[in-house]
């Protein structure tokens, strides 16, 4: 497996719309995807990406997104390297891209997903 680089980095919040109205005026910027009260995403000038999730259940913690070639090959190579995987390696629809979700050996977050394209034709990458 090969890591290109980190695609984006996100925060998961609890109060998503206090979150949201603090990076907005930290950015000084609407994000470029938003999906409300769940998921916002800026695209930086350097074209890393930055957002905020809550999700169904809030969890406490941050990611790391890593861009890779194929995620379906990086899953399968971090199964025989004994990485915990969220729903066995299960990788998901997200509302910008295919994703996988692991941790890594002190609980920290890490999300695999494919090379970074704009926002808006991320999730057109597929797997």
């Amino acid at each position: 497996m090969k890591i290109n680089g980190i695609d984006a980095i996100y925060y998961f919040v609890h109060d998503f719309k206090r979150a949201h109205a603090f990076y907005v005026t930290l950015i000084g910027a609407e994000p470029a995807t938003i999906h409300p009260d769940s998921f916002c995403e800026w695209t930086l000038p350097n074209g890393e990406a930055f957002g905020l999730i809550k999700g169904t259940q809030y969890r406490p913690g941050n990611g790391v997104l890593f861009n890779v070639d194929d995620v379906k090959a990086a899953v399968e190579e971090l199964r025989t390297r004994g990485v915990e995987l969220e729903d066995d390696g299960e990788i998901e629809e997200t509302p910008v891209c295919y994703m996988a979700f692991g941790t890594d050996t002190r609980g920290q977050r890490l999300h695999l997903a494919p090379a970074q394209v704009a926002p808006a034709r991320r999730r057109s990458a597929g797997t």
